[in-house]
């Protein structure tokens, strides 16, 4: 096995002359510099890449240097690295499925005569479709997006289009955004963007800056392209060319728009798409809605693990592993990933997913008998798009055949299901399978099949043009036929020659190398040694047996070679006309391929709502402005399919006016992130139509998620933990409405105890009293629970603050040997206790320093500002040293002097005032207080 791996991506060997490397040598030079370009030249047996490229892959691929040669000597010399098949479709699917940060080119030629042949960029992998899905079925539609941004007073209106290469559809949309472009962010996520067109910005202002830091959060590349390419001259004759149908409705619809029309001239001219006649007539062209789905963010998307990553331990690790049980070859994995990045909005779409979805599990029968049909179904979309590239043979027509003879299948099986959501199914999918599968449409094409391709050569591997479609096939057809009996005929009179039975002993053998061969076991060999040494020709010897042949089979064998070659040739021509014909049938096929995926997807959801261990159960669903989000036994679903996981399900009430605002307190490894998040990954899976792990769910819909949970890599590029913090929490506090959802996770820990306390209990009170989203708040301040008692202090007296409670994760302390158990239960009511140090003792610190920790912290206590929130001043808490208590009127006093001294300080002209002024004016303020404090011991905490 391991030699077979080394032999795999052995290192290929380097072979230019002289004459050749000098003559590349001066090619190479005239290539203008692209740092993100990799380059590689096809040198028909490997591949090779020169310069920093060579260096890249040796040090990401190879992981040493040591696979560098030089080309060339002294100065002129260049490093080179060789690269064969396997290592560079490798390369090639990493470069552009994984990194997204590279564009590759394709060079063939020799000596100083070398031409591109293939480019391709994340957005855009046409070209290297064949290396990139030739063994992996294709689970994502790249997108390529265009923005020109106008930035004005009031925020940045921006121009925003996009084309899917492989859907063929252009969309175009117009909208106002703010200075975090969450819009923009959003609209990536939804669409599944890899590669992003801006225009070229002379001075990089701060403006573009934050659009490129969305840009990267989302793992979108940024190609700049010059403002004169941005341009909407011509566009509408363009697209009269591309886009199927009248021009009419084109031309009113880029009418619409002041700056999207650009950014499509520009997306056009980037893709070449008026280059390639076989995209005329084949686009759609669309307005894209940013109201029509669930609006997430690339945060929002990390922290509910939607999608897969490369870390993932497994595929249940991510939602998209999990619900991932489609049958389609390909078609229903896009559309699930598509459906996973635009949840719904639409109350009676989201029922009728739902409907379908309880169709399916309630009948396991037709769930089971339709996946068993699905399986056998090709990736119709991809086949469709390499027919109408004429990039196809024979061999996409028959698997395009093999997927339409099954519709009729997977109709018959649908007819049977009589249960009430029948009418549905009716007009959602026997309905439109009716109108398919008539004589006009899939029928036909059937038809053309079976009478052009013969189909009796499939068992043999062979994709061949009927003899009977046309006069000459049959001629060579008959000659093929006499030669083989001939053969066979030979066969047998060799084994009578030879005294051995017929396939049995004597074998025929038809290869690539030797063509028709005869083949004897190694154990026969001994008993004709004589007559093989002299009647015939032996041609080799391995484990498998001895080859050999003779005068009369070479012959007959090259003859029949000879006419095998004229069918082809007089195929070829037959064959492109098939697919031609073919390609007329799109529509119906791009039809078909939408029902099929989405019943795909419908079937996978249904398969995994019934076949966990505990069943999942059907939402209600409500409008955004009326209901409340109850979850009852509500689990985690990507937790709970992990194999060392006992999952403890828990209730989330989530009610208007009531419990709106939930902040949750309790230990780490208590289960506070993993409950806040699964609250988050229910609504989502709700309002994409699966069923939800709960026992019991109703849900308002949500027009958006935000999540804050934990910052991610930006250290990389100069930005701290807390910046990241502050910069989500922004995005949140800006784009958040009362119809979505917000999770926040430890907010404040990345700073000091008391800043970070502050900013988290003013983002609270602002979520509350002024965005009004239902929000989940997990946190170690517990200060902040006093938000739920109205009447905690001076300040809630007069702000009466509603819709805040309190629920904790619960832990147990055993009070002899101090363990600390978790109970992962949620519960109504604030922690009454920190348990750090017990979670260090579970991580076995040294007992001295537990014990220091523990003295520490109880000097702490005793100056801890608690008493400032603490209901009553002089209380002591169970368990705890006695907090340093004030007298209630030295407070007020203090408290009185102390917000005199603020209101005077707030009041002070500084922005008119030299820097010496306003030292001479604080100093004065700060004296004045200092005479103060002498009669309060409150006030003498702070000096």
């Amino acid at each position: 096995m391991d030699e077979n791996f080394d032999e795999q991506n052995k290192l290929p060997e380097l072979k230019l002359d002289a004459k050749q490397a000098q003559g590349f040598l001066s090619f190479f030079k005239t290539l203008p510099n692209d740092p993100r370009a990799v380059r590689f030249f096809d040198r028909r047996d490997y591949y090779t890449a020169h310069g920093e490229n060579a260096t890249f892959i040796a040090k990401t691929y190879y992981r040493t240097t040591t696979a560098l040669r030089q080309l060339g000597s002294g100065s002129n010399g260049l490093s080179s690295v060789s690269v064969n098949k396997n290592m560079f479709e490798t390369i090639t699917r990493d470069l552009l499925l994984e990194r997204t940060d590279h564009t590759l080119e394709l060079y063939e030629g020799s000596g100083s005569n070398w031409r591109l042949m293939k480019s391709a960029s994340p957005g855009n992998l046409s070209s290297f479709e064949d290396v990139l899905f030739a063994n992996n079925e294709m689970q994502d539609t790249p997108v390529v997006v265009a923005l020109l941004p106008n930035f004005r007073e009031n925020g940045c209106t921006v121009g925003f289009s996009y084309v899917d290469l492989t859907k063929r559809i252009l969309g175009l949309v117009e909208f106002l955004d703010d200075s975090h472009f969450t819009n923009v962010e959003s609209a990536l996520v939804a669409l599944g963007c890899k590669e992003c067109l801006l225009p070229l910005e002379s001075g990089k202002s701060s403006e573009c800056r934050t659009l490129s830091d969305a840009l990267t959060r989302c793992g979108v590349m940024v190609t700049e392209r010059k403002k004169t390419e941005f341009k909407a001259r011509d566009l509408v004759q363009d697209l009269g060319r591309l886009v199927k149908g009248s021009i009419e409705p084109v031309r009113d619809l880029v009418s619409g728009f002041e700056f999207a029309p650009a950014a499509l001239g520009a997306l056009l001219s980037y893709a070449e798409l008026l280059a390639d006649e076989g995209n005329y007539g084949n686009y759609s062209i669309c307005r894209y809605n940013l109201g029509s789905f669930m609006r997430l963010d690339s945060a929002a998307m990390r922290a509910l693990n939607v999608l897969e990553s490369k870390t993932d331990a497994n595929k249940n690790f991510s939602l998209f592993g999990l619900m991932n049980r489609t049958c389609t070859a390909g078609m229903g994995k896009r559309l699930l990933h598509m459906w996973l990045k635009q949840p719904l909005l639409d109350i009676s779409e989201i029922n009728s997913r739902l409907d379908l979805v309880q169709a399916f599990v309630e009948d396991t029968e037709l769930r089971q008998d339709l996946r068993q049909h699905l399986r056998r179904i090709s990736d119709i979309e991809r086949l469709m798009r390499n027919i109408q590239r004429t990039r196809a043979g024979l061999q996409h027509i028959v698997k395009l055949y093999q997927s339409s003879i099954r519709v009729p299948h997977i109709k018959s099986a649908l007819e049977k299901y009589d249960g009430q959501f029948s009418s549905l199914i009716k007009e959602r999918y026997l309905d439109p399978f009716e109108l398919l599968t008539d004589d006009d449409h899939l029928n036909k094409f059937i038809a053309l099949v079976e009478t052009s391709v013969d189909l009796d050569q499939l068992e043999n591997g062979e994709y061949m043009i009927s003899p009977s479609y046309d006069d000459a096939l049959a001629t060579l057809k008959s000659e093929q036929e006499s030669l083989e009996r001939q053969i066979h005929n030979l066969h047998k009179q060799t084994a009578f020659d030879l005294d051995l039975p017929v396939d049995k002993a004597l074998k025929l053998d038809k290869g690539t190398q030797f063509g028709h061969v005869f083949r004897i076991t190694k154990k026969e060999e001994p008993k004709v040694r004589k007559k093989l040494s002299t009647q015939f020709i032996v041609l080799e010897t391995r484990k498998d047996g001895v080859k050999f042949t003779n005068t009369k089979l070479k012959k007959l064998g090259d003859q029949y070679q000879k006419v095998l070659e004229e069918y082809k040739n007089c195929q070829k021509e037959l064959v492109n006309r098939v697919v031609q014909t073919t390609a007329t049938f799109s529509e119906v096929f791009e039809h078909l391929a939408g029902f099929l995926s989405e019943l795909d997807v419908l079937l996978s959801f249904a398969d995994l709502a019934s076949s966990c261990p505990t069943p999942y159960t059907r939402p209600r669903i409500t409008p955004p402005d009326v209901g409340d989000i109850v979850l009852e036994g509500s689990r985690h679903p990507c937790v709970e399919a992990q194999d060392w996981v006992n999952f403890i399900p828990n209730d989330c009430r989530l009610v208007r006016g009531k419990s709106w605002f939930l902040i949750i307190t309790g230990p780490n490894m208590g289960g506070k992130s993993t409950f806040i998040r699964q609250v988050g990954v229910n609504i989502l899976m709700a309002q994409v139509g699966c069923f939800v792990p709960c026992e019991k769910a109703s849900i308002s819909v949500r027009d958006c998620i935000f999540a804050r949970v934990g910052a991610g890599d930006c250290q990389l590029r100069g930005v701290s933990t807390f910046m990241q913090e502050m910069l989500e929490t922004a995005s949140i506090l800006k784009g958040a409405t009362e119809n979505s959802l917000v999770i926040i996770d430890e907010l404040g820990r990345g700073t000091s105890t008391y800043d970070g306390f502050g900013l988290a209990w003013a983002i609270c009170e602002h979520i509350v009293e002024v965005i009004k989203a239902p929000t989940l708040f997990a946190t170690h301040f517990h200060e902040l629970t006093a938000l739920a008692h109205e009447n905690g202090n001076y300040e809630l007296q007069k702000k009466q603050i509603v819709g805040v409670t309190n629920y904790h994760v619960s832990a147990h302390i055993d009070s002899s040997s101090r363990k600390l158990t978790m109970l992962y239960k949620v519960e109504p009511g604030s922690c009454d206790q920190s348990f750090g140090i017990h979670v260090a003792e579970f991580a076995n610190f040294p007992e001295s320093v537990v014990a220091l920790a523990r003295e520490k912290a109880a000097e702490l206590e005793d100056f801890s500002p608690t008493s400032i929130i603490s209901t009553d001043a002089g209380q002591e808490q169970e368990g705890s040293k006695r907090k340093r208590g004030y007298d209630a009127d030295d407070i007020s006093r203090g408290a009185a002097k102390a917000h005199k001294f603020l209101k005077e300080f707030a009041e002070l002209p500084l922005e008119t005032m030299d820097l010496k002024q306003a030292l001479q004016q604080v100093t004065k303020l700060k004296d004045d207080l200092q005479k103060d404090v002498n009669n309060s011991e409150w006030l003498q905490q702070f000096f």
